[in-house]
């Protein structure tokens, strides 16, 4: 992984400090716990972290079965879960997770060649992924994007996301119970409701769906946390991920 390998191992709480979260000055810092079954991976990832001020490693896992353990034990705003892990992995351990009541968010870690578990993960919850070649300094943001309940996914990674669904979505006339879920789901939304979750589908940021729907920033932000709550769904790109399941993006 580069520029997470080597080095020696970080301490927890105690060695990374308070301070405040990129958002709100006082606040408390960002809680994360590491799940990667490679040693070195842990350390070099509690090592870049262990730097920064507003996030603090609070522990780490090797496997996905020890996940809901170490969540009750150590209490993450954020786990960095690795996908490939010997005995439970991260897809399913992230799946338990997003089920039980007040999760913590998930940042899934992959090497982006296996698009179904990424979709699989995200399906499930996860706020996004980052690759095992991401940058330090990228790593840190995308850490406080999601403890402020951002997705991780540029516009453009929803795109090819979504592409990837596209072309391995049943063909033919036959029932397609995903489809048909998708569009049950969206006919329950309003005119208004729909055109943003419609534009989400299309991978726009908020600012580019309130120019072209002529809306705030403010009020874009407010019908995706209202489709949030309507569709009972974890974040934006899972709204994204249903639009295109319905055939609507």
């Amino acid at each position: 992984m580069a520029g997470v390998n080597g080095g020696a191992e970080a301490g927890h709480a105690g060695a990374h400090g308070g301070g405040h979260t990129g958002a709100e000055a006082g606040a408390a810092p960002v809680r994360v716990l590491i799940v990667d079954d490679d040693a070195l991976v842990r350390s070099g990832l509690s090592m870049i972290l262990g730097g920064v001020p507003d996030l603090r490693v609070v522990g780490e896992a090797s496997d996905g079965a020890e996940v809901p353990a170490a969540v009750e034990a150590y209490a993450p705003d954020v786990v960095l879960m690795d996908i490939r892990m010997p005995r439970v992995d991260g897809l399913s351990a992230t799946e338990t997770l997003r089920a039980s009541p007040r999760p913590p968010e998930v940042l899934v870690l992959t090497t982006f060649d296996a698009d179904d578990q990424v979709l699989r993960a995200l399906r499930a919850g996860a706020a996004g992924f980052l690759l095992k070649d991401t940058p330090p300094a990228e790593i840190v943001q995308a850490i406080r994007r999601v403890a402020a309940g951002e997705a991780t996914l540029s516009p453009s990674v929803t795109r090819q996301l979504i592409r990837h669904v596209t072309t391995t979505a049943p063909t033919g006339a036959g029932p397609d119970p995903r489809r048909d879920r998708a569009l049950r789901l969206l006919d329950g939304l309003s005119q208004r409701e729909r055109e943003v979750a419609v534009a989400l589908g299309q991978g726009r940021t908020n600012a580019e769906i309130a120019a072209e729907l002529y809306m705030s920033v403010a009020t874009v932000k407010a019908y995706v946390s209202r489709l949030l709550t309507k569709l009972d769904l974890n974040n934006r790109v899972q709204v994204a991920l249903l639009v295109h399941d319905a055939g609507l993006a």
